[in-house]
């Protein structure tokens, strides 16, 4: 990976920074963070700069990604925005020292608390904002600072309405208030070190893919048999219908983008609970009978909930 040619600098990250900056400048803050390109997103504990993953650096590299992982994060403007304002809400907090504020600590909750594996959101709480899918300032106090900022960052995000009555008001009044005190303030914690850049990852894009696969190929809870016959049916007046994996593989990827969008579940994760499900109609000898909008509007009902039983029962991984 160290020896791929790609940079910021001419890609469309270079466009969509300098949209970020345009942000900063317009809400009068005087700190911007540097970026690197590393394997994934990510800002380290107290450095003030951000790290994007290589692939948003080049279209073919984005083509493989998408091959490899099915989605691209961070691949369209609009969520490659979103994901750099949150990460620069981790940025700027680590600029300012910001975690040692009792105020910050108070709302948001210590940061020193220890980062889960995977967490157990909310979905009805209104005591956090919605910015990024999963629910994901549930998973961390940090995570809650930055995706607070996010939202306070971004243009017309109309906050004080959108919030209105909703707990997490106070956070984004206070987020508010904080930026107004930093604003034009020189940032104590300056530059650094790049941590973990492209230039020093010494292993191939095969061997990067195969543990970022592994990442998402989290344990999904097994899949009832009784589930599948009650969408599928292996009665022998049914052995004239399609087999039952070939329509899931027929469905597959209209299927694998709508629950992803509607759960936050990344699509390779999902892909792989429907190979599993594929697996065993065949095992099964299941068969799929009936009209092609039901059978399809019933697989997606079953990929969701057991989406949710698995995300609802603690194991939703933290990903960013």
């Amino acid at each position: 990976m160290c020896d791929l040619r790609v940079r910021i600098e001419g890609s469309v990250l270079e466009d969509r920074i300098a949209q970020l900056h345009r942000e900063l400048a317009a809400r009068k803050l005087r700190f911007r963070p540097f970026f690197w390109l590393s394997d994934e997103w990510f800002t380290p504990d107290r450095v003030p700069g951000i790290a994007i993953p290589f692939y948003l650096a080049h279209p073919r590299l984005m083509r493989l990604e998408r091959r490899q992982m099915l989605e691209v994060e961070g691949g369209t403007r609009e969520w490659c925005m979103r994901i750099l304002r949150h990460e620069t809400g981790h940025a700027l907090d680590n600029a300012y020292q910001l975690r040692r504020r009792g105020r910050r600590r108070q709302l948001f909750g210590r940061p020193s608390k220890r980062y889960p594996e995977h967490y157990l959101p909310k979905p009805d709480s209104r005591g956090y904002v919605l910015h990024l899918d999963s629910w994901y300032a549930q998973s961390h106090p940090d995570e809650d600072f930055a995706e607070t900022f996010a939202v306070w960052l971004q243009p017309r995000s109309q906050w004080r309405k959108r919030y209105e009555n909703w707990p997490a008001l106070s956070k984004l009044e206070y987020m508010d208030e904080l930026m107004r005190q930093i604003a034009r303030r020189r940032p104590p914690v300056k530059g650094g070190a790049p941590v973990e850049p492209l230039a020093h990852i010494r292993k191939t894009l095969r061997e990067h893919y195969r543990q970022k696969r592994q990442r998402y190929a989290t344990d999904y809870p097994d899949f009832y048999d009784n589930d599948l016959r009650r969408l599928f049916s292996d009665a022998s007046e049914a052995r004239d219908g399609q087999a039952a994996s070939a329509f899931i593989r027929r469905v597959r990827s209209e299927v694998r983008r709508n629950v992803s969008r509607w759960t936050g579940e990344h699509q390779y994760t999902i892909d792989q609970v429907l190979q599993d499900m594929d697996w065993r109609c065949r095992e099964l000898n299941l068969r799929a009978r009936g009209p092609l909008r039901q059978l399809k509007l019933g697989l997606t009902i079953l990929l969701t909930v057991q989406t949710m039983n698995f995300r609802h029962g603690g194991r939703h991984r933290i990903v960013i």
